[in-house]
């Protein structure tokens, strides 16, 4: 297979290295800036082209789209056009995004927007342990996000990248990313109330803090902190507790692991996380609180889904219904009323 990567940020240079660990076929890259172009050739010994349709002559299989945010659905539309399968990385921007999926339906094309947090290896068990039935009926969760903004990418500054742009700024882009692995354990989401702000001197003009209550179809509640924000030693903080009558589940990203209370033996079980198969910071550059694995399996069931051995596991209509809870929290703070989705 040929693969084009759009868009050769750290995102892009992240997909170059999945795709090459999966030794999945022809790697090129594509992005308009030359500097971006040149350290992708160096580092990975790959084609590239800063001319997009230059890029498309080459006739790939299939797009990754790392480009920012508010330019995913513009190449994903190319892309379902040309009956192209596409990947793209998280989206939380609506525009253009009922016309993408309105294009391609009745095409036999893998169309994939990226859920990257359901492969981490705790997320996956604590999934295993809802399906169970582990503690019974959950009622109740409390999710909370941080990380310091300048930290994302301490090569550049936050100004030379989307994240401090209000469209695609940093607390929006969390907010919809965390929100997929919580849609997928408890379903769709009827009424969403929030409070948001920017409270930091962050040198740019992005709400810095989300703070979002949720309750489901199902009747769970729950809410969702999301600051850019929070300095610590280790980054991201993720700190993830469900509570049933029974007992509670807590996943803590800083301590790597799950643990699991159930009143009936009065006693904490843990579940420490697998270690890493993929090279991990020294051999790649990632942040030690990445795990490299879930990136490369995303793209792996991409690629399997492509050859017809799995399907997908997220549609774009599930990626529209998550950005239409964020824009029903951003709706709820500025009007300081409760958002009925349903």
């Amino acid at each position: 297979m040929r693969f084009l990567i759009v868009g050769l940020g750290s995102m892009g240079k992240r997909r170059i290295r999945n795709l090459q660990y999966l030794k999945a076929g022809e790697v090129l890259g594509f992005d308009l800036r030359t500097d971006r172009c040149q350290e992708a050739r160096q580092k990975y010994n790959i084609e590239i082209f800063a001319d997009f349709d230059e890029a498309m002559d080459r006739e790939p299989d299939a797009l990754i789209i790392s480009t920012p945010p508010d330019k995913h659905v513009n190449y994903a539309m190319i892309a379902a056009k040309a009956n192209i399968d596409f990947f793209t990385e998280s989206n939380f921007v609506l525009d253009g995004m009922e016309e993408l999926i309105a294009l391609c339906k009745g095409r036999n094309i893998v169309a994939a927007p990226s859920c990257t947090l359901r492969y981490h290896p705790s997320v996956k068990l604590m999934k295993e342990m809802l399906d169970k039935g582990e503690i019974g009926q959950v009622l109740n969760f409390v999710h909370r996000y941080g990380e310091y903004l300048p930290d994302w990418h301490p090569w550049e500054n936050i100004k030379d990248f989307y994240v401090s742009k209000r469209q695609t700024g940093a607390c929006r882009d969390i907010v919809a990313f965390e929100l997929d692995f919580i849609t997928s354990f408890f379903g769709q989401v009827r009424t969403v109330s929030c409070f948001k702000d920017k409270l930091s001197h962050l040198e740019c003009d992005i709400d810095d803090v989300y703070q979002i209550n949720l309750r489901f179809d199902r009747g769970i509640m729950g809410s969702l902190l999301v600051n850019v924000i929070e300095r610590i030693e280790k980054e991201p903080s993720r700190y993830f507790k469900m509570i049933s009558e029974e007992g509670l589940i807590l996943w803590d990203n800083e301590q790597k692991s799950v643990r699991v209370y159930k009143s009936s033996d009065k006693m904490w079980k843990e579940y420490p996380e697998p270690p890493q198969a993929a090279p991990g910071p020294s051999g790649w550059g990632e942040k030690s609180a990445f795990n490299t694995d879930m990136y490369i399996a995303e793209l792996e069931t991409f690629i399997k889904a492509i050859k017809g051995e799995t399907c997908y596991p997220k549609t774009f209509e599930e990626d529209r219904q998550i950005i239409e809870v964020l824009y029903a929290a951003e709706r709820s703070a500025e009007t300081g009323t409760h958002i009925h989705l349903r």
